[in-house]
C-alpha cells in the first residue's frame, strides 16, 4: 500500500466513524429532508423481514446482502431498469478480446465515497480476494471459470478464463461475485467484519451507508460520486427496517410508517392489503425457488452414517420426491402466489423442462405413495425412515413454518417416514448448513441473473454453494460445456440435458417458483421498475410524492 493510499485510510476511517454517529433520520417516513443527489427530497423508509449475513460481498451469498450490495457498491457490469441483459456499469467498455479473455476498460477519475481512487488494482484485488477467502457462505463458485485478473495499466484489467467462449461471464460480473471493493479497507485473506466496512466509507455504488445497526436499521445517503449506469436515484435518503415479526411490518405499512414493504409479507396480509386503498401491491417478474437440499453425508443412509448405503440413501430423495405435493403447498400455504415447479431450471428460461413431473409421483404433477414405497422397498428400506428436516424461521417468511408443516404431514400420512421438524433462525442455519448438521433443509434461490445456468452451476458443480457433499463428474463436465457453447440450440440440448440427469441424483428437490411483490404507500412511485426483469430491487428507482 502507498503511503498516500494509507494517509487516506486512516482519513477515511476518521470520517467513516463520525458518519456512524449520525442519527437515523425520518425513520418514519414522509419527512422532507432535502439534500442533494437527485430526486425529490423526501425520505423513504423501506421494511423488509430479510436478514443481511455480511457486508463483505466474499462472505455473503443471500438475498438480504445482496439487497444492501446492489445499493452501495460499485460493479463492472450491470442491468438498466427493466432489462435482464447487462451492460457496462463503472465500466466504459468490456468486451472478449479473445476466447478466453475478457477486457475491462474502467470509466476515469472514479472514487470510493472515502476518496480513495477505484482503479483497476481494487478490481484485481476484489476477485483475488474472492478466490482466496472461498467463504462457504460465499458467491466464490460463481467464478469456477476464473483463472487470474491482469492490469495493464490503471483502467484495464483483464479477465483470463480457464474455459473459452463463457456465455454467462460478462453476467457473473453483474452478480454476488461482482461487487468492487476498496483494497485499502478490505483484507485481502479473510472477511472484513461489516462496522469495519462502514467505518472505512468503502462505497461507490448509488448510495453509502451512514447509519447501521446489523438487522435493526440502515441509513443510505446518495453518493454524488456514483459514475455508473444507474444515474443519480431518485431520492437522496432512504433508511431500511429491518423486521422479525411481518405482522408488525404489515401494521407500519399500514399506518404509513414504512413506504414499502420488501420481502416479506405473508400471502394472506398481501391478499388483505390488497383491498387497502392506501396502499397498492406491485407484483413483477421472478426467478424465485424454493427446494429441499439433501446432505448427501448427513442425510439417511448417507455417507458418513453407521449404515451407509448410496442405493438406500438414493431411494430416500426419491421418495420424497414421490410424496412431495406441490399444488397443495401452492394453494394452500402461498394462495396462488408461488406455482408448482417441477425442474431445477425455472419456467420462462430457455432450456427449462420438467423432468420431475414424468420421472416421480403419478407422472401428472400429483403425489403417489405406492410409487414412493416401491422406490424404498427395491432398494431394501423395510422400516419408516426417520428423517430430520430444518427450515428457517426468519428468512424465507412468514409461511415457511405452515411450508414444512405440510410437507412433513405429505411425508408422513404414506406411513414411510417420521420426520423431526426443526426450525433456526437464519443467521446460524446459514453456518449450520454448510457444516453437515442438517440432513434435509430448506433453502430457497434468488437468482443472479436470467439465465439457466445460474441454477446449475452454483447448485451442481465441483465445489458448489451448497456444499452438500454431492459429486458428479458426468453433470459437473455437462455443466461447464454448457456454459462456453456459443451455439444457442446446441447450448438448450445441454441444458436440457443436464436436468434430465440431474433428476435421477436428487442433489435437490426443487417445488415452488414465485414471484416478486412489493407493497407501497400510495404516494411511493418507481416500484414496478424495480420489480424488473434483471431480478434485483434497487432502491435508487423508488421516489415519493
Amino acid at each position: 500500500m502507498s503511503a498516500i493510499r494509507a494517509s487516506r485510510r486512516l482519513l477515511a476511517g476518521t470520517a467513516g466513524a463520525a458518519a456512524v454517529a449520525l442519527a437515523l433520520t425520518a425513520c418514519g417516513g414522509g419527512g422532507n429532508d432535502g439534500g442533494d443527489g437527485g430526486g425529490g427530497g423526501e425520505s423513504l423508509t423501506i421494511g423488509t423481514t430479510d436478514k443481511v449475513t455480511s457486508l463483505d460481498p466474499a462472505g455473503a451469498y443471500d438475498n438480504g446482502s445482496l439487497a444492501v450490495m446492489l445499493q452501495v457498491y460499485p460493479f463492472l457490469m450491470n442491468n438498466p431498469q427493466g432489462s435482464s441483459e447487462v451492460e457496462p456499469d463503472i465500466a466504459e467498455s468490456a468486451e472478449f478480446t479473445s476466447p478466453k479473455e475478457y477486457t475491462v476498460k474502467l470509466k476515469p477519475g472514479l472514487k470510493y465515497s472515502n476518496g480513495n481512487d477505484l482503479t483497476s488494482s481494487d478490481v484485481k484485488f476484489t476477485f483475488d480476494r474472492q478466490l482466496k477467502i472461498a467463504d462457504e457462505n460465499g458467491p466464490s463458485s460463481l467464478l469456477q471459470n476464473l483463472e487470474k485478473v491482469e492490469t495493464p495499466d490503471e483502467t484495464t484489467a483483464v479477465f483470463h478464463l480457464k474455459q473459452p467462449n463463457d456465455q454467462t461471464f460478462p453476467q457473473i460480473l453483474s452478480t454476488s461475485a461482482g461487487p468492487i471493493v476498496d483494497e485499502d479497507v478490505f483484507s485481502p485473506d479473510e472477511l472484513t467484519p461489516d462496522q469495519e466496512i462502514v467505518d472505512g466509507d468503502a462505497f461507490a455504488g448509488q448510495y453509502k451507508i451512514t447509519s447501521y445497526s446489523l438487522n435493526e436499521l440502515i441509513a443510505y445517503e446518495a453518493y454524488e460520486g456514483y459514475e455508473g449506469l444507474l444515474g443519480a436515484p431518485k431520492t437522496p435518503k432512504v433508511n431500511v427496517k429491518y423486521f422479525t415479526d411481518s405482522s408488525n411490518l404489515k401494521l407500519e405499512v399500514q399506518d404509513g410508517s414504512v413506504d414499502v414493504a420488501w420481502r416479506s409479507l405473508s400471502p394472506t396480509d398481501i391478499e388483505d392489503l390488497g383491498g387497502d386503498d392506501s396502499v397498492k401491491v406491485v407484483k413483477g417478474p421472478g426467478g424465485e425457488i424454493r427446494y429441499i437440499t439433501f446432505n448427501f453425508d448427513s442425510q439417511p443412509f448417507g455417507a458418513s452414517q453407521p449404515e451407509a448405503d448410496e442405493k438406500k440413501a438414493l431411494a430416500v430423495r426419491q421418495a420424497v420426491a414421490h410424496l412431495i405435493d406441490r399444488e397443495a403447498i401452492a394453494e394452500q400455504v402461498y394462495k396462488g402466489t408461488y406455482t408448482p415447479l417441477y425442474s431445477f431450471v425455472p419456467e420462462g428460461l430457455t432450456g427449462a423442462t420438467e423432468p420431475l413431473k414424468e420421472m416421480y409421483g403419478d407422472g401428472e404433477g400429483g403425489p403417489d405413495a405406492d410409487a414412493a414405497k416401491k422406490a424404498l422397498a427395491d432398494a431394501g428400506v423395510t422400516e419408516p425412515v426417520e428423517l430430520s428436516l430444518q427450515y428457517s424461521n426468519d428468512h424465507y417468511g412468514p409461511s415457511s413454518g405452515d411450508e414444512y408443516a405440510l410437507i412433513k404431514d405429505q411425508l408422513e400420512e404414506s406411513g414411510l417416514f417420521k420426520v423431526n421438524l426443526q426450525t433456526t433462525e437464519w443467521v446460524q442455519y446459514s453456518k449450520d448448513r454448510t457444516s453437515d448438521v442438517y440432513p434435509a433443509y430448506q433453502l430457497g434461490w434468488f437468482p443472479d441473473y436470467s439465465d439457466a445456468d445460474n441454477y446449475l452451476s452454483p447448485f451442481f458443480i465441483e465445489g458448489n454453494f451448497l456444499d452438500n457433499n454431492y459429486s458428479n463428474p458426468a453433470i459437473d463436465k455437462l455443466i461447464k460445456q454448457q456454459a462456453v457453447t456459443p451455439d444457442a440450440a446446441e447450448r438448450t440440448a445441454l441444458i436440457e440435458q443436464i436436468q434430465e440427469e440431474e433428476a435421477k441424483d436428487l442433489s435437490t428437490v426443487p417445488y415452488l417458483q414465485g414471484d416478486q411483490v412489493a407493497v407501497v404507500g400510495s404516494g411511493v412511485t418507481g416500484a414496478e421498475d424495480t420489480l424488473d426483469a434483471s431480478f434485483k430491487f434497487r432502491y435508487g428507482a423508488l421516489a415519493k410524492g
